[in-house]
């Protein structure tokens, strides 16, 4: 399953952001394939072949590109355009046979928002650093919900579930029914094996308490 990276001007800015999070969950991109969704930066900015040779330095492993423009110098080296359906939450299908890929693209007045009025599939990964993620429906095993603030689920998530991606400690996972293989809040993570059976099958909220991840049944 990949993961969609969507980096934003400055980049070094960003760099940083990214460097921040990985120190936070060092792990993270470990054997996993990485599209890197170009489409926010002007077409007027430098070295970005450059940037995403810094990008493969910190172990991240770049299987294409999406948004690139071609005047940039050396970007052809980085793998062809993935194709895209022009949707807000759009599906990007890998040049392999890996599982499609969901990622957010942030709709014009409302940035802080992303919401998924359908299921989440097995081997969809739905990413939105800008905000809050709403799914409106289950989110199945094998699947995975990543936002840089809350996750909210209206249904069972059986998947992953990615909150507070940005590095936002505040941010929360809810859900109508826990059986997730693992919540992640700011870099604090549980696995299904972590989590107290109590919950289990139970509307529930998590949420961070310094750095342990505490789990409550919703009234």
């Amino acid at each position: 399953m990949a993961l969609v990276l969507a980096p934003e001007v400055p980049l070094t800015n960003w760099l940083t952001a990214l460097d921040a999070q990985m120190e936070r969950s060092p792990n993270f991109f470990d054997a996993r394939p990485v599209v890197v969704d170009l489409g926010s930066i002007p077409r007027e900015q430098q070295g970005v072949a450059e940037f995403l040779q810094l990008l493969e330095q910190r172990g991240i492993r770049i299987i294409g590109t999406e948004g690139a423009h071609p005047s940039w110098a050396g970007i052809e080296a980085w793998g062809r355009s993935l194709p895209v359906s022009g949707k807000a939450g759009r599906e990007i299908e890998a040049p392999t046979k890996s599982t499609p890929v969901v990622e957010s693209a942030a709709l014009a007045g409302e940035p802080n928002m992303l919401v998924i009025d359908q299921p989440v599939r097995s081997g969809q990964s739905v990413v939105f650093e800008r905000g809050d993620v709403t799914i409106l429906g289950s989110v199945s095993s094998g699947a995975e919900i990543m936002a840089g603030g809350s996750v909210h689920v209206y249904g069972t998530l059986r998947g992953r579930a990615i909150a507070g991606l940005s590095g936002h400690p505040g941010a929360r996972i809810f859900c109508s029914k826990l059986q997730a293989e693992l919540l992640a809040i700011d870099g604090v993570y549980q696995t299904a094996d972590d989590m107290p059976a109590k919950f289990l099958g139970k509307p529930v909220q998590a949420w961070l308490d310094g750095e342990q991840m505490k789990i409550a049944v919703l009234d």
